[in-house]
């Protein structure tokens, strides 16, 4: 069964029809797999009525569920973050695979059939969108940027030896409560509801695996008596590596019969003894691994040729030797000799510009063939 939030606002009145039909509350999501994903609207965008009242009226536009809006209206902050971590993810997502035939399209009617589909382009989307709004936020946090949050200070982690925690952590605390919350529990009675809430928790984990304790010495002459200490996270960059990662060695998952019971199960491909070895989610009838890997229910299209998911790949920048075979899909590619010119023997100069020269050099530019 397909989940049927991820339609609104996407489809027509019989799709919509057919999302109320379906069992049990729906959920709105938020980032690259929300309604309005790529809808940035800025600050000017409204009449000046009240400048403490603007961000209101912006949270209404980004077309949210009824609790996510409340959640937006509480800090005045919250709807910059929320645009910004759209544009973290997409920016990410699309650096991670520019040299593939996906090259994170998500424009328009791509991004929405793309999220349809249980395909391991879909998980990656739900994770980079998790991690994206964690680390966001995190990050406004400390920097002072949110009326309901702040440095984490850590007193949690206690004094260590020399150390001593301070400093202005990276809240993340507070932004992984803040994202569980506002993402919301969904089905655990449907398998592709099952699959997208994992592969979201799986950009949270990662983004917690990442935080690093950071130090900053004390002492006469640097002697680093003590230790001011706090929890930062990595840059975004380190992240969407890891999700990369995960993408390319993403399980695939089905439904099967379990012939003893009669009752459905969710094979991963693994073998016996590696399904043993996980747990299944809590609360959830279907036996879905508990695991850092993202997962995904169906396989994915080439890419090659145009379609509903990408506008494939003719025309497209390849590097020969390296992609254009792959990414031309056999197809063949153009080679076309032009002149570059861009800043050259760059020198730093003192305290405080870096002086270039610019250079001209004539170079190969290879696109894919139609």
């Amino acid at each position: 069964m397909l989940d049927g939030h991820l339609l609104l606002g996407w489809l027509s009145f019989t799709i919509i029809v057919y999302l109320l039909s379906l069992p049990g509350p729906t959920t709105a999501y938020f980032g690259l797999t929300g309604n309005e994903p790529l809808s940035l609207l800025p600050l000017n965008s409204l009449p000046e009525d009240s400048v403490g009242r603007a961000h209101l009226k912006l949270c209404d536009q980004l077309k949210l569920d009824k609790k996510q809006r409340r959640m937006c209206r509480r800090d005045p902050g919250m709807v910059n973050i929320l645009k910004e971590s759209v544009i973290l993810s997409a920016l990410e997502c699309q650096h991670q695979f520019r040299f593939e035939r996906w090259n994170c399209t998500l424009e328009g009617r791509h991004r929405s059939n793309i999220l349809k589909r249980g395909f391991k382009e879909t998980g990656f989307l739900y994770a980079i969108s998790s991690a994206g709004l964690i680390h966001a936020l995190a990050k406004a946090c400390s920097a002072s940027r949110m009326e309901r949050c702040t440095c984490d200070e850590a007193p949690y982690l206690g004094n260590r030896e020399a150390w001593q925690w301070g400093g202005c952590g990276d809240n993340f605390k507070f932004a992984n409560k803040f994202v569980k919350e506002f993402l919301g529990k969904r089905s655990n009675k449907d398998l592709r509801a099952l699959v997208d809430m994992h592969n979201s928790n799986v950009g949270m984990k990662v983004i917690k695996a990442g935080l690093e304790t950071t130090c900053k010495c004390h002492g006469v002459s640097g002697s680093c008596t003590v230790r001011t200490c706090w929890r930062q996270l990595p840059p975004f960059h380190e992240i969407g590596k890891q999700l990369k990662q995960r993408y390319e060695t993403s399980f695939k998952v089905g439904s099967s019969t379990n012939e003893a019971t009669g009752e459905a199960e969710i094979s991963t491909g693994r073998s016996q003894q590696q399904q043993q070895q996980q747990q299944p989610l809590p609360g959830s009838s279907a036996q879905i691994p508990r695991t850092m890997d993202l997962l995904h229910i169906e396989d994915s299209p080439s890419f090659c040729k145009p379609s509903k998911y990408s506008p494939g790949t003719a025309g497209r920048k390849c590097y020969k030797d390296k992609n254009c075979d792959a990414i031309c899909c056999g197809r063949g590619h153009n080679t076309q000799s032009k002149e570059v010119t861009g800043p050259c023997q760059c020198q730093v100069r003192w305290c405080c510009y870096v002086e270039c020269k610019q250079c001209t050099q004539r170079e190969e530019v290879y696109t894919c063939k139609g």
